[in-house]
């Protein structure tokens, strides 16, 4: 908590650092400091109540213990908030970390690292190193000392690292990617869910796990939806993340364009039409236009390939078993949104949505007091709440003939 309050006092400089590492804007960054914030205090709140024995009855009870040294290895998406998740939890249960931080975005781990230091925690509980990943991986991970891996990334590295974490049996904690689809049904309220919608795709120009990247329009209100959420796509003013005018920044490097590229390429030779965008920005830097696809062929990459980027396919569904099924198709299970006002939509979807959260009627990101993990292709464990916590400890059951002593 007490570096929480160091932290607070240097979101300014934090947020310029972040910006300049990745391209997010400066009201993006700042807003992803104030998330981190957010998750040390509430672990920092949660520690000593989270770390006391739980008596069962008479003669049991649980006693909560660190379960050891964790390795956590974070993405450059969002490295604040992130780096917070991995630490926050983990020193709250009492475990030293070994964070190893983004190479691409180094500012935000340092920014954290240096605020617990200053608040005064012990030598040697938390780490911080950049390198070659792999090499790094692989040295950590071989260590039985270390007991558990918090990996936020690819699924494709994060099975490399499971597996590696195998031959010691290391507990997982696995964030990995995504393909969130939302499902507009007829009734919903069409203005408010494309202005959802918009916002939250097109934030960090929609390199984020749990962005949409998928949605389902019921066909009686299609048309209306998609001119309005071209004509809002179209609305975007993209530019420097330093200009106050900016709503959407450049990607964070040359991979990312590439990706888009070649996602775009594939959808249009099978068919896709681009509404709007589809292309990159004549100007230096990592800019990309809001894109919005339809008419994509179900075998289109873009379908079944994590986007990660400004990249939204829109499609009409009849019925909501059609509506299901199309959401469904898909090995990621991270998130998923709906709009609709009925309340047995609402009950069904959430019901038969494969995906490890469901958001009705509005988008946003995850929170530090809830637990949130993917299902599938997007991996296995969660991170926030008092799961999130409980992630690096040992429940030791203690049973005794008479009361049991309190640790």
């Amino acid at each position: 908590m007490r570096a929480a309050r160091i932290l607070r006092g240097k979101v300014e400089a934090a947020a310029v650092a972040l910006s300049k590492d990745q391209g997010k804007t400066l009201a993006e960054a700042k807003g992803e400091y104030a998330r981190g914030i957010e998750t040390l205090e509430w672990n920092g709140l949660q520690a000593e109540q989270l770390s006391a024995p739980v008596r069962i009855d008479q003669h049991r009870m649980i006693a909560p213990e660190a379960i050891g040294v964790v390795a956590a290895f974070t993405p450059w998406n969002y490295p604040a908030v992130l780096s917070a998740r991995k630490l926050a939890p983990a020193i709250a249960a009492g475990c030293p970390v070994i964070l190893k931080a983004a190479e691409e975005t180094p500012s935000a781990g340092v920014y954290i690292v240096e605020a617990l230091d200053e608040a005064g925690i012990p030598p040697g509980v938390v780490s911080l190193v950049f390198g070659n990943p792999s090499m790094i991986s692989e040295h950590i991970l071989g260590s039985p000392a270390v007991r558990v891996l918090s990996f936020t990334g690819s699924t494709p590295v994060g099975k490399q690292l499971a597996k590696i974490a195998a031959s010691n049996l290391q507990r997982c904690v696995l964030e990995l990617g995504g393909h969130s689809p939302v499902v507009v049904f007829e009734d919903a309220d069409v203005p408010k869910a494309v202005s959802a919608i918009s916002e939250y795709k097109f934030r960090f120009a929609g390199q984020s796990c749990n962005a949409p990247s998928r949605i389902l329009v019921a066909r009686s209100i299609y048309p209306d939806f998609l001119a309005r959420l071209v004509q809002m796509a179209k609305g975007i003013r993209v530019g420097a993340p330093d200009d106050p005018e900016t709503t959407m920044g450049p990607m964070a490097n040359v991979r990312r364009i590439e990706a888009m590229q070649r996602l775009t390429k594939d959808a249009v030779a099978r068919g896709a039409k681009v509404e709007t965008g589809g292309k990159r920005l004549d100007r230096p830097g990592f800019y990309w236009a809001p894109t919005i696809l339809t008419n994509v062929h179900p075998e289109s990459r873009v379908l079944h390939e994590e986007p990660f980027g400004p990249i939204l396919t829109v499609a009409p569904f009849a019925t909501i078993e059609e509506a299901i099924e199309e959401a469904n198709a898909t090995e990621y299970g991270l998130a998923s949104y709906i709009f609709s006002e009925s309340r047995e939509i609402q009950r069904r979807m959430v019901q038969d949505l494969s995906t490890g959260a469901v958001s009705v009627n509005f988008l946003r990101g995850v929170s530090a007091d809830a637990p949130v993990g993917g299902i599938k292709e997007s991996g296995y464990g969660y991170e926030g709440g008092v799961e999130g916590l409980r992630a690096f400890q040992n429940l030791k059951l203690v049973n005794s003939a008479g009361v049991p002593p309190i640790a």
